[in-house]
């Protein structure tokens, strides 16, 4: 009776704490989704905002937050769910690979007492399967990829947004992919250029140190910490806003290129600029220039 008690008591702490876990890791996923459901939605604000900023830099239109704001918050969700839908569809080929790629992987273990070949197959076979994949993924992205700027120009809805944005890619893919590529390689460049400094910066403690008032150890300690933080925060704030506002507005000069090469938009940004031109506004697409929103396509 006495050894049961005393196993009772140990294993009482072992429970405890698995009940305590599951209230912390419940927290814990509820903050990550909410983080990542407000980092979706920033990112929809910024792929809305780039080209409602580029159309007014077209027609030359001066461009205020308020004008800005009630012209963007309307096409975020349409934005958002554009974006997903291509990340989703872009995706597909990846999430095959995945699956038979962790399948294999099941298949050889349970065969590992049969004499199964080594783990050097499935790494070969997911390689194969990345070089199966990938081009497929790639190929939907750059497909789809004009669809936040044909939701914000032409206020279209989710599946017309990427449809229209196949219409627009179509014979021009290589140029969409090239341009692209290079203004994210550009992006990640610039932001890299610009953290480096700060990181070198915040790797010299010395130099913070140095300016303080002749504090104690501890103080300079959290001066010293406090800095480097600081320095942090600033690179990596600088890199984020750079890589995600450039790319989104290469792709919305993308879309009125696109838009230029067939469907002869030049003369009636001209017209919805002020400029006399012999062309209508009207004939493709886009409406007159005291219509509120130039650029929507009929």
């Amino acid at each position: 009776m006495f050894a049961h008690d005393i196993e009772h008591i140990a294993d009482a702490p072992e429970s405890a704490g698995a009940d305590e876990l599951w209230p912390l890791l419940s927290a814990f996923g509820g903050v990550y989704l909410a983080g990542v459901v407000v980092m979706l939605v920033a990112g929809a604000l910024v792929n809305a905002a780039c080209p409602a900023v580029l159309q007014d830099a077209v027609l030359g239109r001066p461009c205020s937050f308020g004008t800005l704001w009630r012209r963007v918050l309307p096409r975020v969700w349409a934005v958002l769910g554009s974006l997903l839908l291509c990340g989703l569809i872009a995706a597909v080929p990846l999430v095959l690979l995945a699956v038979t790629f962790f399948g294999m992987i099941f298949a050889f273990i349970s065969l590992l007492s049969d004499g199964a070949p080594g783990f050097g197959w499935i790494f070969l076979g997911g390689l194969l399967g990345v070089l199966l994949t990938g081009p497929p993924a790639v190929w939907l992205w750059v497909r789809f990829s004009l669809a936040p700027a044909v939701a914000v120009f032409e206020r279209q809805g989710v599946v017309r947004s990427l449809t229209r944005s196949a219409e627009l890619v179509r014979g021009a893919w290589w140029r969409v992919f090239g341009v692209s590529l290079l203004a994210f390689v550009m992006a990640a460049a610039t932001a890299y250029l610009v953290q480096l400094p700060l990181q070198l910066l915040s790797l010299l403690p010395a130099g913070p140190a140095s300016l303080s008032d002749g504090s104690s150890g501890s103080g300079t300690a959290i001066t010293v910490a406090v800095v480097t933080f600081a320095f942090v925060l600033l690179g990596g704030f600088i890199g984020q806003a750079v890589t995600a506002v450039f790319p989104p507005l290469v792709l919305a000069l993308l879309y009125v290129d696109q838009r230029m090469r067939k469907e002869n938009l030049g003369p009636v940004l001209a017209e919805a600029a002020g400029v006399p031109t012999a062309h209508h506004p009207e004939a493709a697409g886009v409406p007159a220039a005291h219509h509120p929103e130039p650029g929507a396509h009929a």
